[in-house]
Protein backbone atom coordinates (compact mmCIF):
# COMPACT_ATOMS: atom_id res chain seq x y z
CA UNK A 1 0.00 0.00 0.00
CA UNK A 2 1.22 3.08 -0.72
CA UNK A 3 2.50 5.90 1.67
CA UNK A 4 0.28 8.64 0.89
CA UNK A 5 1.20 10.86 3.78
CA UNK A 6 4.96 10.82 2.38
CA UNK A 7 4.46 10.79 -1.47
CA UNK A 8 2.01 14.18 -1.01
CA UNK A 9 4.64 15.93 1.16
CA UNK A 10 7.48 15.55 -1.27
CA UNK A 11 5.34 16.21 -4.32
CA UNK A 12 3.85 19.39 -2.26
CA UNK A 13 8.15 20.21 -1.65
CA UNK A 14 9.04 20.20 -5.27
CA UNK A 15 5.87 22.27 -6.34
CA UNK A 16 5.96 24.87 -3.60
CA UNK A 17 7.91 27.49 -5.49
CA UNK A 18 5.23 27.15 -8.41
CA UNK A 19 2.32 27.21 -6.17
CA UNK A 20 4.04 30.13 -4.27
CA UNK A 21 4.18 31.98 -7.71
CA UNK A 22 0.50 31.17 -8.75
CA UNK A 23 -0.74 32.42 -5.12
CA UNK A 24 0.95 35.96 -5.75
CA UNK A 25 -0.35 36.40 -8.89
CA UNK A 26 -4.01 36.00 -7.54
CA UNK A 27 -3.27 38.21 -4.35
CA UNK A 28 -2.14 40.67 -6.91
CA UNK A 29 -5.34 40.69 -8.87
CA UNK A 30 -7.81 43.18 -7.60
CA UNK A 31 -10.77 40.94 -7.40
CA UNK A 32 -13.01 42.98 -5.57
CA UNK A 33 -16.65 43.08 -6.39
CA UNK A 34 -17.52 43.92 -10.02
CA UNK A 35 -13.67 42.61 -11.45
CA UNK A 36 -13.44 39.52 -10.90
CA UNK A 37 -13.52 38.38 -14.73
CA UNK A 38 -9.46 38.34 -15.23
CA UNK A 39 -8.74 35.79 -12.05
CA UNK A 40 -11.81 33.92 -12.97
CA UNK A 41 -10.89 33.38 -16.15
CA UNK A 42 -7.26 32.86 -15.15
CA UNK A 43 -8.52 30.00 -12.91
CA UNK A 44 -10.48 28.63 -15.55
CA UNK A 45 -6.98 28.14 -17.69
CA UNK A 46 -5.64 26.56 -14.71
CA UNK A 47 -8.29 23.89 -14.25
CA UNK A 48 -8.17 23.17 -18.13
CA UNK A 49 -4.52 22.64 -17.67
CA UNK A 50 -5.13 19.93 -15.07
CA UNK A 51 -7.82 17.92 -17.23
CA UNK A 52 -10.74 18.98 -15.37
CA UNK A 53 -14.14 19.65 -17.09
CA UNK A 54 -14.16 23.90 -16.71
CA UNK A 55 -17.44 24.96 -16.53
CA UNK A 56 -17.11 29.65 -16.42
CA UNK A 57 -20.31 31.33 -16.69
CA UNK A 58 -21.90 34.68 -15.36
CA UNK A 59 -25.29 34.43 -13.64
CA UNK A 60 -28.42 35.45 -14.84
CA UNK A 61 -31.88 34.95 -14.68
CA UNK A 62 -35.00 34.81 -12.81
CA UNK A 63 -35.14 31.48 -10.82
CA UNK A 64 -31.70 32.99 -9.38
CA UNK A 65 -32.93 36.59 -8.75
CA UNK A 66 -35.95 35.62 -7.53
CA UNK A 67 -34.77 32.82 -5.42
CA UNK A 68 -35.83 32.97 -1.46
CA UNK A 69 -31.67 32.82 -0.57
CA UNK A 70 -30.59 35.13 -3.38
CA UNK A 71 -29.08 37.98 -1.55
CA UNK A 72 -26.77 40.90 -3.19
CA UNK A 73 -26.63 44.73 -3.93
CA UNK A 74 -26.67 44.38 -7.96
CA UNK A 75 -28.60 42.02 -10.20
CA UNK A 76 -26.27 42.08 -12.68
CA UNK A 77 -23.24 40.34 -12.63
CA UNK A 78 -21.04 41.18 -16.00
CA UNK A 79 -17.44 40.77 -15.11
CA UNK A 80 -18.00 38.36 -12.02
CA UNK A 81 -18.20 34.84 -13.71
CA UNK A 82 -18.24 31.79 -11.48
CA UNK A 83 -15.98 28.61 -11.89
CA UNK A 84 -16.55 25.26 -11.49
CA UNK A 85 -14.13 22.44 -12.19
CA UNK A 86 -14.84 18.97 -12.26
CA UNK A 87 -12.40 16.26 -11.76
CA UNK A 88 -14.32 12.97 -12.87
CA UNK A 89 -14.09 9.87 -10.49
CA UNK A 90 -13.89 6.45 -12.02
CA UNK A 91 -17.51 5.68 -10.09
CA UNK A 92 -18.64 4.27 -7.19
CA UNK A 93 -17.34 6.59 -4.92
CA UNK A 94 -18.08 9.32 -2.59
CA UNK A 95 -18.03 13.09 -4.46
CA UNK A 96 -16.65 16.15 -2.44
CA UNK A 97 -16.88 20.10 -3.20
CA UNK A 98 -14.16 21.68 -2.89
CA UNK A 99 -16.01 25.60 -2.40
CA UNK A 100 -13.72 29.05 -2.50
CA UNK A 101 -14.51 32.65 -2.88
CA UNK A 102 -12.48 35.21 -5.36
CA UNK A 103 -14.16 38.08 -4.22
CA UNK A 104 -12.29 40.38 -1.61
CA UNK A 105 -13.56 43.53 0.29
CA UNK A 106 -11.47 46.45 -0.65
CA UNK A 107 -8.30 47.58 0.52
CA UNK A 108 -9.42 50.25 2.67
CA UNK A 109 -7.10 53.34 3.68
CA UNK A 110 -4.14 52.26 1.70
CA UNK A 111 -2.14 54.46 4.16
CA UNK A 112 -2.63 51.57 6.84
CA UNK A 113 -0.80 49.31 4.82
CA UNK A 114 2.77 48.92 4.93
CA UNK A 115 3.00 47.96 1.16
CA UNK A 116 0.50 47.81 -1.54
CA UNK A 117 -2.27 46.23 -0.21
CA UNK A 118 -2.17 44.14 -3.72
CA UNK A 119 1.99 43.72 -3.10
CA UNK A 120 1.72 39.68 -3.36
CA UNK A 121 5.00 40.43 -0.99
CA UNK A 122 6.44 37.48 0.70
CA UNK A 123 8.81 38.18 4.34
CA UNK A 124 9.33 35.89 6.89
CA UNK A 125 7.22 33.39 5.67
CA UNK A 126 4.52 34.94 4.89
CA UNK A 127 2.07 36.00 1.77
CA UNK A 128 1.13 40.02 2.09
CA UNK A 129 -2.19 41.29 0.19
CA UNK A 130 -5.31 41.72 0.31
CA UNK A 131 -7.37 38.35 0.14
CA UNK A 132 -4.25 36.24 0.70
CA UNK A 133 -6.07 34.66 4.04
CA UNK A 134 -9.73 35.14 2.84
CA UNK A 135 -9.45 33.39 0.98
CA UNK A 136 -7.34 32.49 -1.61
CA UNK A 137 -4.91 31.28 0.80
CA UNK A 138 -7.58 28.61 1.24
CA UNK A 139 -8.42 28.05 -2.43
CA UNK A 140 -4.69 27.37 -3.19
CA UNK A 141 -4.78 24.66 -0.65
CA UNK A 142 -7.99 23.14 -2.30
CA UNK A 143 -6.22 23.28 -5.94
CA UNK A 144 -2.78 21.99 -4.83
CA UNK A 145 -4.77 18.47 -3.40
CA UNK A 146 -6.40 17.85 -6.87
CA UNK A 147 -2.81 18.96 -8.53
CA UNK A 148 -1.04 16.49 -5.87
CA UNK A 149 -2.96 13.86 -6.52
CA UNK A 150 -2.83 13.86 -10.38
CA UNK A 151 1.03 14.17 -10.26
CA UNK A 152 1.24 11.31 -8.33
CA UNK A 153 -1.09 9.11 -10.53
CA UNK A 154 -4.08 8.56 -8.64
CA UNK A 155 -7.49 8.33 -9.67
CA UNK A 156 -10.47 8.64 -7.59
CA UNK A 157 -13.70 6.50 -7.58
CA UNK A 158 -15.53 9.88 -6.46
CA UNK A 159 -15.68 13.34 -8.32
CA UNK A 160 -14.03 16.05 -6.56
CA UNK A 161 -15.53 18.87 -7.84
CA UNK A 162 -13.60 22.78 -7.63
CA UNK A 163 -15.60 25.63 -7.03
CA UNK A 164 -14.14 29.13 -7.66
CA UNK A 165 -17.52 31.84 -6.79
CA UNK A 166 -17.79 35.47 -6.51
CA UNK A 167 -20.58 37.34 -4.27
CA UNK A 168 -19.44 35.49 -0.77
CA UNK A 169 -18.81 39.05 0.61
CA UNK A 170 -22.15 39.94 -0.15
CA UNK A 171 -24.27 37.23 0.71
CA UNK A 172 -23.46 33.73 -1.28
CA UNK A 173 -24.87 34.41 -4.48
CA UNK A 174 -22.55 32.80 -6.57
CA UNK A 175 -22.39 29.76 -4.33
CA UNK A 176 -26.63 29.71 -4.71
CA UNK A 177 -26.03 29.68 -8.99
CA UNK A 178 -24.06 27.03 -8.56
CA UNK A 179 -26.60 24.96 -6.63
CA UNK A 180 -29.40 25.83 -9.18
CA UNK A 181 -27.00 24.93 -12.10
CA UNK A 182 -27.03 21.25 -10.41
CA UNK A 183 -23.92 21.15 -8.74
CA UNK A 184 -23.81 18.77 -5.53
CA UNK A 185 -22.12 16.02 -3.77
CA UNK A 186 -22.01 13.88 -1.02
CA UNK A 187 -20.01 16.27 1.44
CA UNK A 188 -18.21 19.82 0.94
CA UNK A 189 -14.84 20.95 2.49
CA UNK A 190 -14.66 25.34 2.56
CA UNK A 191 -11.12 26.69 3.48
CA UNK A 192 -12.09 29.82 4.74
CA UNK A 193 -9.57 31.15 7.47
CA UNK A 194 -9.69 29.16 10.60
CA UNK A 195 -6.30 28.99 12.00
CA UNK A 196 -6.48 24.77 11.01
CA UNK A 197 -9.11 24.98 13.36
CA UNK A 198 -12.62 22.47 12.06
CA UNK A 199 -15.52 24.17 12.06
CA UNK A 200 -18.74 21.71 11.95
CA UNK A 201 -21.35 24.64 12.72
CA UNK A 202 -21.24 28.15 11.07
CA UNK A 203 -23.24 30.82 12.97
CA UNK A 204 -25.82 32.93 9.64
CA UNK A 205 -26.24 36.05 9.99
CA UNK A 206 -28.46 39.23 8.29
CA UNK A 207 -28.88 42.89 8.10
CA UNK A 208 -31.53 44.93 9.57
CA UNK A 209 -32.28 48.55 9.62
CA UNK A 210 -34.16 50.27 12.52
CA UNK A 211 -36.40 53.64 11.70
CA UNK A 212 -36.50 55.27 15.11
CA UNK A 213 -39.12 58.08 14.98
CA UNK A 214 -38.74 61.24 17.17
CA UNK A 215 -40.48 65.35 16.44
CA UNK A 216 -39.24 67.67 15.29
CA UNK A 217 -38.90 71.49 17.39
CA UNK A 218 -36.76 74.31 17.41
CA UNK A 219 -33.75 73.66 19.29
CA UNK A 220 -34.00 76.29 21.82
CA UNK A 221 -37.83 74.92 22.68
CA UNK A 222 -36.59 71.10 22.04
CA UNK A 223 -38.45 70.31 25.44
CA UNK A 224 -41.26 70.39 22.93
CA UNK A 225 -39.95 68.09 20.79
CA UNK A 226 -39.26 64.66 21.27
CA UNK A 227 -35.67 63.77 20.34
CA UNK A 228 -35.36 60.85 17.93
CA UNK A 229 -31.54 60.52 18.83
CA UNK A 230 -32.85 59.99 22.78
CA UNK A 231 -35.45 57.21 22.12
CA UNK A 232 -32.77 55.49 19.94
CA UNK A 233 -30.91 55.27 22.92
CA UNK A 234 -33.65 53.13 24.56
CA UNK A 235 -33.66 50.98 21.11
CA UNK A 236 -29.78 50.41 21.75
CA UNK A 237 -30.50 48.65 25.21
CA UNK A 238 -33.49 47.04 23.79
CA UNK A 239 -31.10 45.08 21.28
CA UNK A 240 -28.56 44.55 23.71
CA UNK A 241 -31.20 43.10 26.21
CA UNK A 242 -32.20 40.36 23.24
CA UNK A 243 -28.31 40.02 22.59
CA UNK A 244 -28.19 38.73 26.26
CA UNK A 245 -31.37 36.39 26.13
CA UNK A 246 -30.38 34.88 22.86
CA UNK A 247 -26.91 34.23 24.22
CA UNK A 248 -28.12 33.36 27.22
CA UNK A 249 -29.74 30.13 26.46
CA UNK A 250 -27.45 28.73 23.57
CA UNK A 251 -25.20 26.04 25.72
CA UNK A 252 -23.61 24.47 22.96
CA UNK A 253 -19.61 23.95 23.80
CA UNK A 254 -18.28 24.85 20.31
CA UNK A 255 -19.14 28.06 21.29
CA UNK A 256 -18.00 27.99 24.93
CA UNK A 257 -14.56 30.09 24.06
CA UNK A 258 -16.44 33.31 22.12
CA UNK A 259 -17.71 35.76 24.78
CA UNK A 260 -20.53 36.88 22.82
CA UNK A 261 -21.71 33.75 20.14
CA UNK A 262 -24.34 35.26 18.03
CA UNK A 263 -23.63 38.85 18.32
CA UNK A 264 -26.34 41.46 17.66
CA UNK A 265 -23.85 44.18 16.38
CA UNK A 266 -25.09 48.23 15.24
CA UNK A 267 -22.55 49.48 13.07
CA UNK A 268 -24.18 52.69 11.55
CA UNK A 269 -25.98 55.42 12.90
CA UNK A 270 -27.61 58.06 11.17
CA UNK A 271 -29.96 61.10 12.96
CA UNK A 272 -31.05 64.81 12.79
CA UNK A 273 -30.29 67.31 9.80
CA UNK A 274 -29.56 70.38 11.40
CA UNK A 275 -27.67 71.25 14.81
CA UNK A 276 -30.55 73.78 16.13
CA UNK A 277 -32.93 71.72 15.38
CA UNK A 278 -34.84 68.54 17.74
CA UNK A 279 -34.17 65.27 15.97
CA UNK A 280 -37.23 63.71 14.29
CA UNK A 281 -35.72 60.26 12.60
CA UNK A 282 -32.33 58.36 13.12
CA UNK A 283 -31.87 54.74 11.29
CA UNK A 284 -29.53 52.24 12.92
CA UNK A 285 -28.43 49.29 10.44
CA UNK A 286 -26.80 46.12 11.69
CA UNK A 287 -26.13 42.56 11.68
CA UNK A 288 -27.89 39.66 13.68
CA UNK A 289 -26.34 36.72 14.48
CA UNK A 290 -28.39 33.38 13.74
CA UNK A 291 -27.28 30.17 15.43
CA UNK A 292 -26.73 26.63 13.47
CA UNK A 293 -29.60 24.98 13.80
CA UNK A 294 -31.85 27.99 13.67
CA UNK A 295 -34.71 29.73 11.64
CA UNK A 296 -33.90 32.76 9.82
CA UNK A 297 -37.34 33.34 10.52
CA UNK A 298 -37.68 32.74 14.48
CA UNK A 299 -34.60 35.13 14.86
CA UNK A 300 -36.57 37.95 12.91
CA UNK A 301 -39.51 37.12 15.08
CA UNK A 302 -37.77 37.84 18.28
CA UNK A 303 -36.33 41.06 16.88
CA UNK A 304 -39.64 41.92 16.03
CA UNK A 305 -41.00 41.23 19.07
CA UNK A 306 -37.97 42.96 21.35
CA UNK A 307 -38.95 45.99 19.67
CA UNK A 308 -42.58 45.80 20.35
CA UNK A 309 -41.75 45.50 23.38
CA UNK A 310 -40.51 49.11 23.89
CA UNK A 311 -44.36 50.47 24.22
CA UNK A 312 -44.58 48.37 27.84
CA UNK A 313 -41.64 51.06 29.52
CA UNK A 314 -42.27 54.03 27.49
CA UNK A 315 -45.34 55.30 25.70
CA UNK A 316 -43.69 57.00 22.94
CA UNK A 317 -42.92 53.67 21.05
CA UNK A 318 -46.53 52.80 21.45
CA UNK A 319 -47.51 55.59 19.57
CA UNK A 320 -44.79 55.87 16.97
CA UNK A 321 -43.45 51.98 16.88
CA UNK A 322 -39.97 51.48 16.10
CA UNK A 323 -39.61 50.16 12.03
CA UNK A 324 -37.68 47.19 11.19
CA UNK A 325 -36.61 46.53 7.57
CA UNK A 326 -34.48 43.14 6.64
CA UNK A 327 -32.34 44.09 4.02
CA UNK A 328 -28.75 43.58 1.93
CA UNK A 329 -26.35 40.79 3.37
CA UNK A 330 -27.75 37.08 4.37
CA UNK A 331 -25.65 34.36 5.37
CA UNK A 332 -27.34 31.02 6.32
CA UNK A 333 -26.33 29.10 8.76
CA UNK A 334 -25.23 25.59 8.74
CA UNK A 335 -24.29 22.60 11.09
CA UNK A 336 -22.92 19.05 10.41
CA UNK A 337 -22.86 16.75 12.88
CA UNK A 338 -19.51 15.87 14.87
CA UNK A 339 -19.57 12.26 14.60
CA UNK A 340 -20.08 13.31 10.62
CA UNK A 341 -18.04 10.48 8.17
CA UNK A 342 -16.16 13.73 6.97
CA UNK A 343 -15.47 15.27 10.32
CA UNK A 344 -13.87 11.91 11.15
CA UNK A 345 -11.38 11.86 8.25
CA UNK A 346 -10.15 15.29 8.70
CA UNK A 347 -9.42 14.02 12.36
CA UNK A 348 -7.02 11.42 11.79
CA UNK A 349 -5.82 13.22 8.55
CA UNK A 350 -5.01 16.45 10.63
CA UNK A 351 -3.17 14.13 13.38
CA UNK A 352 -1.36 12.32 10.69
CA UNK A 353 -0.26 15.39 9.55
CA UNK A 354 0.35 17.75 12.46
CA UNK A 355 1.16 15.16 14.89
CA UNK A 356 -1.85 17.10 17.12
CA UNK A 357 -5.22 16.95 17.57
CA UNK A 358 -7.41 19.20 15.64
CA UNK A 359 -9.53 21.99 17.99
CA UNK A 360 -13.01 22.02 16.55
CA UNK A 361 -15.25 25.22 17.46
CA UNK A 362 -18.33 26.56 15.34
CA UNK A 363 -17.33 30.24 13.49
CA UNK A 364 -18.22 33.24 14.56
CA UNK A 365 -18.72 34.12 11.19
CA UNK A 366 -21.03 33.10 8.41
CA UNK A 367 -20.17 31.24 5.22
CA UNK A 368 -21.42 29.83 1.93
CA UNK A 369 -21.32 26.22 3.68
CA UNK A 370 -24.72 27.32 4.67
CA UNK A 371 -26.31 27.00 1.37
CA UNK A 372 -24.46 24.04 0.39
CA UNK A 373 -26.06 22.18 3.51
CA UNK A 374 -29.29 23.87 3.28
CA UNK A 375 -30.35 23.71 -0.33
CA UNK A 376 -27.69 21.00 -1.67
CA UNK A 377 -28.06 18.56 0.70
CA UNK A 378 -24.48 18.16 0.61
CA UNK A 379 -22.36 18.70 4.39
CA UNK A 380 -20.09 21.46 4.34
CA UNK A 381 -17.35 21.63 6.83
CA UNK A 382 -15.27 25.09 7.09
CA UNK A 383 -11.28 24.37 7.28
CA UNK A 384 -8.68 26.50 6.02
CA UNK A 385 -5.53 28.08 6.74
CA UNK A 386 -4.93 31.77 7.80
CA UNK A 387 -7.01 33.45 10.12
CA UNK A 388 -10.03 35.50 10.97
CA UNK A 389 -7.87 38.25 13.12
CA UNK A 390 -5.85 38.97 9.76
CA UNK A 391 -8.56 38.83 7.14
CA UNK A 392 -10.28 42.34 6.36
CA UNK A 393 -7.53 44.03 8.23
CA UNK A 394 -4.67 46.53 7.28
CA UNK A 395 -1.70 43.88 6.14
CA UNK A 396 -3.58 40.82 5.69
CA UNK A 397 -1.30 38.04 4.89
CA UNK A 398 -0.93 34.00 5.28
CA UNK A 399 2.03 31.96 6.49
CA UNK A 400 3.03 29.65 3.81
CA UNK A 401 3.27 26.26 5.52
CA UNK A 402 0.10 26.86 6.83
CA UNK A 403 -1.27 26.39 2.95
CA UNK A 404 0.59 23.57 2.31
CA UNK A 405 0.29 21.79 5.45
CA UNK A 406 -3.15 22.41 4.49
CA UNK A 407 -3.45 20.96 1.00
CA UNK A 408 -2.13 17.92 2.45
CA UNK A 409 -4.93 17.27 4.99
CA UNK A 410 -6.66 17.14 2.10
CA UNK A 411 -5.28 15.58 -0.17
CA UNK A 412 -5.07 12.93 2.11
CA UNK A 413 -8.85 13.52 3.13
CA UNK A 414 -9.61 13.08 -0.87
CA UNK A 415 -8.19 9.49 -0.72
CA UNK A 416 -10.03 8.23 2.44
CA UNK A 417 -13.27 10.05 1.06
CA UNK A 418 -13.63 9.61 -2.51
CA UNK A 419 -11.60 6.22 -2.66
CA UNK A 420 -8.54 5.47 -4.60
CA UNK A 421 -9.40 3.66 -7.96
CA UNK A 422 -6.10 3.41 -9.26
CA UNK A 423 -2.14 4.77 -9.35
CA UNK A 424 -0.51 5.18 -12.16
CA UNK A 425 3.04 4.51 -10.76
CA UNK A 426 4.53 5.66 -13.74
CA UNK A 427 3.63 9.51 -13.21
Amino acid sequence: MANWQTLIREQLEKDRDEATALLQAWVKNPSVQGEEESIQESIAKTLASMGLDVDLWVMEGKELLSHPYFVSPRTVFTGSPNVVGVWKGAGEGRSLILNGHVDVVPAGDRAQWSDDPFSGKIEDGKLYGRGATDMKGGNLSSLLAISVLQKLGVKLKGDVIFQSVVEEESGGAGTLATILRGYKADAALIPEPTNMKIFPKQQGSMWFRLSVKGRSAHGGTRYEGVSAIEKSLAVVQAIGKLEKERNDRLDDPLYEKLPIPIPINIGVIEGGKWPSSVADLVKLEGRMGVAPGEQMEDAKAEMTAALKRLAEVDPWFAEQPVELEWYGARWVPGSVAEDHPLMNILHRQFEAVTGKRAVVEASPWGTDGGLLTALADTPAIVVGPGVTQVAHYPNEHIVLDDVFTCAEIFALALIEWCGVAEQNTQN
